[in-house]
């Protein structure tokens, strides 16, 4: 039979733990295991060397003034015929290793072993994927089940719930997607890690990594993979509106003098863009220059229509002046483009035709 620190040093390399942390899971096994046949009662600790593999376990007691509980506690006096340097509240250990600790211990641990490997397995997947969250996935549908759709992530499992899928977007099992990772949570682990018991755990969800279709982050790297110049720090995303699976503004801004953002983005004959909209299942995806001069930049993402003119009221208001047959392009079919024009902006943003405007100014002067 080999050491059992080649067994345990194998071990976390299939499953990428650190020895570690399986070295401290088994002894707390052992522990479990010692207990439960030799006195549960009792204090101990297990200890397995690193080197040999030699398993040894030692009784603590608490040093004090008079034994009330043999199981756990040894008196000062006692103590000190053993060596003078103890004191109250000190811990005394003694090996108490059984002869057949091994057998039972193996026997008894078995299931506990198990257990830890895979919530130390589990942590590791956590920790990856946490490390990965707002950014894009690539992966394949493994089933869906009542509206939810199921991804195989290779070592774990990542859902798409009904609200985060385009709408009109058809999902298949095998089809392979870009999805974008909203979050990652563990309900099972933080609860552990706030000291609550395996009893307050049960009924708490385990790993749980949730992907998106819908999240406008979605498009945001979508781009960054598909524009060298973001990436690069040449362009700059400055904000992104978005109605999944219908349309997206996307504002962009020149990082360097003498460049044309937009059409970094839109790519030689529409090409960048064009990838990206085929990504989405045909979305639309306006791309506007951004500005600090809030007029213009609300004049940008009215596009594709024309505007007259720009007034702005206060810090979060403008009032916008378009010509009379370009009033319906600008608010756009229910409301949509003068919608993300306000969302892109951070403006509210109220749409008159030149007639309308004129009307309202006689009014006003009557």
């Amino acid at each position: 039979m080999d050491n059992i620190t080649e067994v345990i040093a194998a071990i976390a390399k299939e499953k990428e733990i650190a020895v570690e942390t399986l070295f401290e899971s088994i002894e707390a096994a052992l522990i479990t295991a010692y207990r439960k046949n030799f006195g549960k009662n009792r204090n101990a600790r297990a200890s397995i060397d690193r080197v040999t593999g030699e398993i040894k376990v030692f009784t603590q007691f608490v040093v004090v003034e008079e034994v009330e509980d043999s199981e756990t506690e040894i008196s000062l006096e006692e103590a000190k015929k053993i060596n003078p340097i103890y004191e109250l509240d000190d811990i005394y250990e003694t090996e108490e290793t059984p002869k057949d600790f091994g057998r039972v211990a193996a026997l008894a641990a078995k299931q506990v072993v198990v257990q830890r490997i895979r919530e130390a397995e589990r942590s590791s997947v956590y920790d990856e994927y946490k490390s990965r969250e707002q950014e894009l996935i690539y992966s394949q549908i493994q089933r869906i089940n009542n509206g939810v759709v199921y991804f195989n992530l290779g070592k774990a499992e990542a859902i798409m719930p009904p609200k985060e899928q385009i709408p009109g977007e058809r999902y298949r099992v095998g089809d392979r997607l870009r999805s974008f990772i909203i979050e990652v949570k563990d309900e099972k682990r933080k609860a552990l890690e706030e000291g609550k018991t395996a009893k307050d755990v049960k009924g708490k969800k385990g790993l749980e990594i949730v992907l998106s279709r819908t999240h406008p982050g979605l498009v945001r790297r979508l781009f960054e993979l598909e524009v060298p110049e973001i990436m690069e720090g040449d362009v700059l995303i400055k904000s992104i509106a978005r109605e999944a699976g219908s349309r997206t503004k996307l504002a962009v801004q020149a990082g360097r003098e003498g460049l044309d953002p937009v059409g970094a983005c839109v790519g030689p004959k529409g090409s960048r863009v064009s990838h990206i909209v085929d990504e989405l299942g045909g979305e639309k995806i306006d791309i506007v220059e951004y500005t600090d001069d809030m007029a213009t930049f609300i004049e940008n993402a009215l596009s594709p229509a024309k505007v007259s003119e720009v007034r702005l009221i206060g810090d979060r208001n403008a009032e916008v002046v378009v010509p009379d047959f370009q009033l319906s392009l600008a608010i756009g079919k229910e409301g949509q483009n003068a919608r993300l024009a306000a969302k892109l902006t951070g403006i509210r943003i109220d749409i008159l035709s030149e007639t309308q405007d004129k009307e309202r100014s006689g009014n006003e002067e009557a």
